[in-house]
C-alpha cells in the first residue's frame, strides 16, 4: 500500500474513533499501535505500548506540564483572575474602551498563570462581563474582547501549548519561549489597536467610565501585587537564566500555593479540588502526548512524511503556497478539535514538510500556536465562543462572533507579518544563544 494511502486510512480511522466519542489520546494510541503492527509486526507494536508510557511518565522535560497546571489551579484558589482584572480596570477604565483594554491585559496575564484558554475565558466571562455591561459596554464588544483575550495566553510563557509542541517536535522549550516574546508583544499591540479602532468608529460600543480615585487604584493594584510578583519571578528567572523551565514551574507552583495560604483562601476542600483538577488535566495531556508519539511511529513506519514531501515537490509549488495550504488546514482542524488535539494530530506529518522547505521548526512553532488559538475563536465552531455562550445563553452566538471579528483581523496580520519577516520570531533566540 502506498504511504499516502496508509496516511489516509490512518486519519480516517482516527476520525471515526473520535466520532465514536473515544478520547483523542486513546484514539491516537489505537490507530498508532494497530497501524504500526499491520506494517511491521505485532510484537514490536505491543512492546512499544509497554515502553512508551513509562518513558513519557518519567520524562523530566514533561514534568513542567503538571507543575504549571497545579500552579494554575492554586492561582484560581488565590483569586488572581479577579485581582488582575480589577486592578487593570481601575487604571484603564476611565478611557474609552478602557475596560476592554483591561480585559485583554487581564486575560493575557491570568492566562499566563492559569495555562488554560477555556478556564481564562470562563473566569473573565464571570468577572469582566458583568462589569462591562454595568458600564454600558455592548454585549457584542464585551464578549468578543473576552474571547480574544482568552486566546492570547498561548503566546505568553509558561504556555502549555508551546511546551506540548516542543515535546512532540523534540525542540528546546526555552527557545520557543524566547521566540514568542516579540510576536506576543505585536499581538497584544494589534489587539489593543483593534479595540482603539472599534471604539473610535463606534463610540457607543464602550462608554467612558468615571475616574477611580488614586487611593482606590493603589489599593486594587496592591491586591494584584502577588499575581504580578509571581509572573515577574517566572519571567525574570526564565529569561535571565536563573531558572530552568522545570525550576520556574516548581517555583511558580510553590508561590501560588503560598499566596493562597497567606490570603487564607485555601481550605482542605479547595486544596483537594486543586490537586484533582491538576491531576485530571495532567492525565489527559500525558495520554494525548503518548498517543501522539505512538501515532508518529505509525506515520514514520509508513514513510508518510517522505511521500508527502515528494508529492509537494512534484507539484512545484512555492514554499509560501505550501505554508498557505497548511494555514487553511489548521483553521479547519482547529474548528473541529481543541488546540492540543489539532497540534498532536498534525505535527508528525506537517513538521517534516515544513523543515524540508527550509523553515525553522521554532518559527513554525510560534505560527502553529497562533493558528490553533485563532481557530478556537473563528466562526462557525470556535470553542471559546461556545464556552462564553454556555455561561451566558442570553447572548446569541452570532453576536459574539461579530465581536470577535476585529481581533481575528489583528491575529491574521500577526501571521502574515511572521511569514513575511521570520526574524520577528528567530532574532531573539539567535541573539541569546550566540
Amino acid at each position: 500500500m502506498a504511504p499516502l494511502e496508509i496516511a489516509g486510512l490512518g486519519l480516517g480511522a482516527l476520525f471515526v474513533l473520535i466520532l465514536l466519542q473515544i478520547p483523542i489520546g486513546f484514539a491516537l494510541i489505537i490507530v498508532g499501535i494497530v497501524g504500526f503492527a499491520l506494517q511491521i509486526d505485532w510484537a514490536p507494536a505491543l512492546t512499544f505500548l509497554a515502553k512508551e508510557p513509562a518513558a513519557w511518565l518519567s520524562s523530566v522535560d514533561l514534568a513542567t506540564l503538571p507543575l504549571f497546571l497545579l500552579m494554575g489551579a492554586f492561582a484560581n484558589v488565590a483569586g488572581f483572575s479577579s485581582d488582575i482584572y480589577k486592578a487593570a480596570a481601575a487604571l484603564l477604565g476611565h478611557r474609552r474602551g478602557g475596560l476592554a483594554y483591561a480585559t485583554i491585559t487581564g486575560c493575557a496575564a491570568f492566562g499566563a498563570i492559569c495555562g488554560s484558554t477555556l478556564a481564562t475565558a470562563a473566569a473573565f466571562t464571570k468577572i469582566a462581563l458583568p462589569e462591562m455591561e454595568k458600564r454600558g459596554y455592548t454585549a457584542r464588544f464585551s464578549t468578543g474582547t473576552i474571547a480574544a483575550g482568552g486566546a492570547l495566553k498561548a503566546l505568553i510563557p509558561p504556555s502549555l501549548l508551546m511546551i506540548l509542541y516542543c515535546v512532540i517536535a523534540k525542540a528546546f522549550i526555552f527557545d520557543l519561549f524566547i521566540a514568542a516574546v516579540i510576536p506576543a508583544v505585536i499581538t497584544l499591540t494589534l489587539n489593543a489597536g483593534a479595540i482603539a479602532i472599534s471604539v473610535r468608529l463606534n463610540p457607543e460600543l464602550a462608554p467612558i467610565s468615571p475616574h477611580v480615585p488614586w487611593r482606590e487604584r493603589l489599593s486594587l493594584l496592591g491586591n494584584a501585587t502577588p499575581a504580578l510578583a509571581m509572573m515577574a519571578t517566572i519571567f525574570v528567572g526564565l529569561y535571565s537564566g536563573i531558572f530552568t523551565v522545570n525550576e520556574a514551574a516548581s517555583v511558580a507552583c510553590v508561590l501560588s500555593l503560598a499566596f493562597a495560604l497567606v490570603r487564607r483562601r485555601l481550605s482542605w476542600n479547595s486544596f483537594r479540588a486543586a490537586l484533582l483538577e491538576a491531576a485530571g488535566a495532567s492525565m489527559v495531556l500525558y495520554i494525548v502526548i503518548i498517543g501522539a508519539n505512538t501515532f508518529s511511529y505509525f506515520v514514520t513506519a509508513g514513510q508518510v512524511p517522505e511521500a508527502l514531501i515528494g508529492l509537494i515537490g512534484g507539484l512545484h509549488l512555492a514554499p509560501l503556497a505550501v505554508i498557505g495550504m497548511f494555514l487553511l488546514a489548521y483553521l479547519v482542524l482547529g474548528m473541529m478539535f481543541d488546540e492540543a488535539s489539532a497540534i498532536v494530530i498534525t505535527l508528525p506529518i506537517v513538521l517534516p514538510v515544513v523543515v524540508s522547505l527550509g523553515y525553522d521548526p521554532i518559527w513554525w512553532g510560534v505560527i502553529n500556536v497562533i493558528l490553533v488559538e485563532i481557530a478556537i475563536i473563528h466562526p462557525p465552531f470556535g470553542v471559546i465562543v461556545f464556552v462564553i455562550h454556555g455561561l451566558r445563553p442570553d447572548i446569541p452566538m452570532a453576536r459574539i462572533y461579530r465581536g470577535v471579528l476585529p481581533f481575528l483581523v489583528a491575529d491574521f496580520v500577526v501571521i502574515f507579518l511572521l511569514i513575511a519577516f521570520p526574524q520577528l520570531a528567530l532574532w531573539l533566540p539567535k541573539l541569546l544563544t550566540h
